[in-house]
């Protein structure tokens, strides 16, 4: 499915071979096939759910464009940018999805405000979510890649209904957050309170 998609010119100049040439170099070989798996995850979710398959693609291949940047690199940009100093406070697992929206537009000329949304939500997920950020937030969960407990139920969720895999991957991340006694990023629990407890 992914040799077979060819980008138009509405999301990027760039072709996906180029993309994914830049990407590769940001981040380890190993880094780098996990997010060919979510793409691959993201366009099977894409055409079952509706959603455009090349933003699902641009967004899946981009969503970690920031992961192994260095921690001082991402310090730099919180306190040099609009960013909010609260961010401090949290470690890459949350920079890599709200800077590396910002990377990804300032370095790969990305502006698709719905593909910058799906990389800045991917993991704390949100309360109002488009349909390509939910997609992007449960491929990431659920790539072939992934082996945890739980990981075929969440697979079979996705399979039946995407605000239903949206609802199960939030309640056990935040299970995983609270049994690791690990700082709970607040828009996670907005996410829960909403995709969990509300629906």
């Amino acid at each position: 499915m992914t040799t077979e998609l060819v980008y138009g010119k509405k999301n990027t100049d760039l072709t996906r071979e180029e993309l994914m040439d830049k990407i590769s170099r940001q981040m380890s070989e190993k880094r780098f096939q996990h997010v060919l798996r979510v793409e691959k995850k993201a366009l099977e979710l894409a055409e079952k759910y509706h959603v455009d398959k090349e933003e699902a693609s641009i967004a899946a291949l981009t969503h970690d464009y920031a992961k192994e940047r260095s921690d001082d690199e991402m310090i730099d940009l919180i306190k040099s940018h609009d960013f909010s100093n609260d961010l401090l406070d949290y470690g890459n697992a949350i920079w890599h999805g709200v800077l590396g929206a910002y990377l990804v537009e300032k370095e790969l000329d990305i502006t698709n405000p719905e593909i910058l949304d799906a990389i800045r939500l991917h993991t704390t997920g949100a309360k109002e979510m488009t349909e390509l950020a939910k997609v992007i937030y449960v491929a990431d969960y659920i790539e072939d890649g992934r082996d945890f407990p739980g990981v075929i139920e969440a697979r079979e969720c996705a399979n039946r209904d995407l605000d239903e895999a949206v609802a199960y991957e939030t309640y056990h991340t935040l299970n995983y957050l609270l049994k690791s006694k690990k700082k709970i990023y607040p828009k996670t629990l907005e996410t829960y309170n909403y995709w969990v407890v509300s629906n």
